[in-house]
């Protein structure tokens, strides 16, 4: 019976057996032919045996393999690799069907190929994850025909794999390096000139062609009897929370990632930075209360534990409340810190609400307010007009995308940071607004 499970019958053989019914059929009215289709009928049979035979001979196997990474990176494409190795004496052809989770709704995944007499041959797809979780493969099925094509084999492999979807940790990689580049620029971000210098001391150098003359040190100079001046770097150990609204206002998608799947990727890559700075980083997220809190520090586990805690997010997407934020950073955050404020706002009035909570966090702490620009009222103001609807369509979308370069010129007026962004850009501009407020020393 097992046997019987693993024997399908493949399109070749259909069309075979097709011939037969209309030759039995043109037999009526030709008796001739009665004769030469039983005899080809036999020989038909005699091939599938044949076929059979040569598939399900004892000696003959077949291996497969499917590689998956340890854990997939979220909105970004990530690679699945399916090794093969056939053992059997001759060349085959196989169809492979792998059972991927239902998360990515493909429903019609087919890979043909030709591997020659105990060749080895892989081929590799790439599937990108726009949810957070556990994504479970089903069965790793492989079809083998002969050369006879007319029965195939079915082979099964690596049943019931979990791969989880973490916070995406390929464009960790991606910007490591960044922070520290001379050519930022190539990356999108603006070149910041510093104002004066913090006061960081670290130490007294010689001195060589560029170096500020106010920083010589007059006594090192008399001592050594050549010009020294002291060096200073950027302050270190200040604290950075990166803080995640899971509201309904970022429940938004785009280019099939929620805005807050983008926040917490933006998150994750901006840690990474912020140690590699030598501060401090912290996260939390809020929505009717805060939760998955990591207090700043600068530990060798800190990208993990932030790492894990982003992974666990998860939400309901209700309405935030900003009056338990601001009370939970009075209580917990004491020493003065830069707070990323991830977050969405579509009108002023929306903004005005939540106004003098953000005021209150501003006045204890530097308050940046990251915010999302709403591409497809972009898109409808560049689409030309062609009735009165269209028209009337554009002046509304002109109005909100107006409202929030409104939002950016309020928060302006009260001392509080902001990034207005495209969700895609969002990774990018986090890292030059951390960059910009560590050159200008402005913490």
């Amino acid at each position: 019976m097992k046997w019987f499970n693993k024997i399908y019958l493949n399109n070749f053989f259909f069309y075979v057996l097709m011939g037969f019914v209309v030759c039995f059929v043109l037999a009526y009215f030709f008796p001739a032919l009665l004769h030469a289709t039983i005899l080809l009928l036999y020989v038909a049979l005699g091939f599938t045996v044949i076929d059979f035979l040569l598939l399900f001979a004892t000696n003959q196997k077949f291996k497969a393999t499917r590689n998956t990474p340890e854990k997939f990176s979220n909105g970004d494409e990530n690679p699945v690799v399916i090794k093969m190795e056939s053992g059997y004496s001759f060349p085959v052809a196989i169809k492979v069907i792998d059972e991927i989770p239902f998360q990515f709704q493909v429903r019609n995944f087919e890979i043909k190929r030709k591997i020659a007499s105990g060749a080895l041959d892989s081929f590799e797809y790439n599937l990108r994850p726009v949810s957070r979780g556990e994504y479970h493969f089903g069965r790793l099925n492989v079809y083998v025909s002969s050369p006879l094509h007319l029965v195939s084999r079915r082979f099964i492999f690596d049943e019931g794999a979990m791969v989880p979807t973490y916070p995406s940790y390929i464009q960790l990689r991606k910007y490591d390096l960044m922070a520290f580049s001379n050519r930022l620029f190539q990356y999108g971000l603006k070149k910041i000139r510093r104002i004066g210098h913090t006061m960081e001391f670290e130490q007294i150098k010689e001195y060589v062609s560029g170096d500020d003359i106010r920083t010589i040190n007059w006594k090192a100079t008399a001592k050594k009897n050549q010009l020294m001046v002291n060096q200073f770097q950027d302050e270190r150990s200040q604290s950075v929370y990166m803080v995640i609204d899971k509201g309904r206002v970022m429940k938004m998608p785009f280019n099939g990632l929620s805005l807050l799947d983008y926040a917490i990727n933006s998150t994750l890559v901006l840690s990474n930075i912020i140690l590699k700075k030598q501060d401090k980083a912290g996260m939390f997220a809020f929505s009717k209360k805060v939760e998955n809190r990591v207090a700043a520090e600068r530990r060798s586990t800190q990208m993990q534990r932030i790492l894990e805690n982003l992974y666990n997010i998860k939400t309901n997407f209700f309405e935030s409340d900003f009056g338990r934020l601001y009370a939970d950073i009075k209580k917990h955050i004491t020493q003065r810190s830069l707070i990323l404020l991830y977050t969405n706002f579509e009108t002023v009035d929306g903004l005005k609400r939540q106004l003098p909570y953000l005021k209150g966090i501003a006045h204890s702490h530097m308050l940046v307010v990251v915010f999302f620009e709403n591409i497809e009222l972009e898109q409808l103001i560049n689409t030309k007009s062609k009735n009165i609807q269209d028209v009337y369509d554009q002046v509304i979308a002109e109005k909100l995308a107006f409202e929030k370069r409104l939002i950016v010129n309020e928060l302006k007026k009260y001392g509080i940071h902001s990034v207005l962004t495209k969700p895609d850009n969002l990774t990018i501009e986090s890292i030059n607004k951390y960059l910009e407020i560590k050159a200008r020393g402005i913490l």
